[in-house]
């Protein structure tokens, strides 16, 4: 890059930019790897762990002794989003708190730790919970289902709610991912030593060279003077004295 300002506008040499990082590719890797270092023991041994428990439920609107026909099917499929939203809604949530008795947790904060998925074209809810507790998620999960099922068929009108999975016990973390906090912060420890070495080389707009003179200042070199490190001490002591 060349540190030319003209006409308020930087010229910027890429060329030169890139030799200036790969000048510093030690510093660079070096830091990163002492980020990726500190993102692991953030993720490892910091940050509480969390545990995912799941639970997954059938749902099938029909009438009783009739046989279910693909319209039943094809309509239940369009209604598993308003499944979600009851599964979600405060009248359910609220409930599971009074039933669990978590009165240290609100409506919000239960609904944080809640997600619904309804796989494409199926009728089947699966029901998550992420709780820090492994045996808490477990009962939530089982909580939901149960007054959701009955929720759901009292809105909804339908005949039953029926059962695929009973909610897990979850014996391996959900989060926070090692890898993934590792693979990161090694990321930003490159990007951010990357970009103040770039931002430092921006800001020097000192000479440094006799090409420097010429690029800048327009000024023809006539000489140089080659200064010996004997002869630069020499001059560093005369300026003490």
């Amino acid at each position: 890059m060349e540190n030319h300002r003209e006409n308020d506008v930087i010229e910027v040499d890429l060329l030169e930019m890139i030799n200036i990082l790969w000048s510093r590719v030690l510093i660079i890797l070096g830091a990163g790897l002492l980020a990726a270092v500190i993102g692991f023991v953030i993720s490892r041994f910091v940050l509480t762990p969390t545990y995912e428990s799941t639970t997954k439920i059938y749902i099938l609107n029909k009438s009783e002794n009739t046989a279910v026909t693909y319209s039943d099917v094809q309509m239940g499929t369009q209604l598993t989003k308003d499944y979600a939203e009851l599964i979600n809604s405060r009248y359910v949530l609220e409930t599971v708190i009074g039933q669990l008795s978590l009165s240290e947790m609100e409506y919000k904060d239960l609904l944080k730790k809640v997600s619904v998925n309804t796989p494409t074209d199926t009728r089947i809810v699966s029901i998550t919970v992420t709780d820090i507790d492994p045996q808490q998620a477990q009962d939530i999960a089982n909580c939901i289902r149960e007054v959701a099922g009955a929720h759901i068929q009292n809105v909804m009108d339908i005949d039953a709610v029926n059962v695929v999975e009973e909610a897990n016990f979850p014996t391996i973390k959900a989060g926070p991912s090692v890898i993934k906090w590792t693979v990161i912060g090694g990321i930003l420890g490159v990007f951010l030593v990357c970009a103040v070495i770039l931002i430092h080389y921006l800001l020097d707009d000192t000479i440094k060279s006799s090409e420097d003179v010429e690029k800048y200042l327009g000024l023809s070199t006539l000489a140089l003077i080659p200064v010996t490190p004997d002869e630069n001490d020499v001059r560093q002591r005369n300026k003490r004295k």
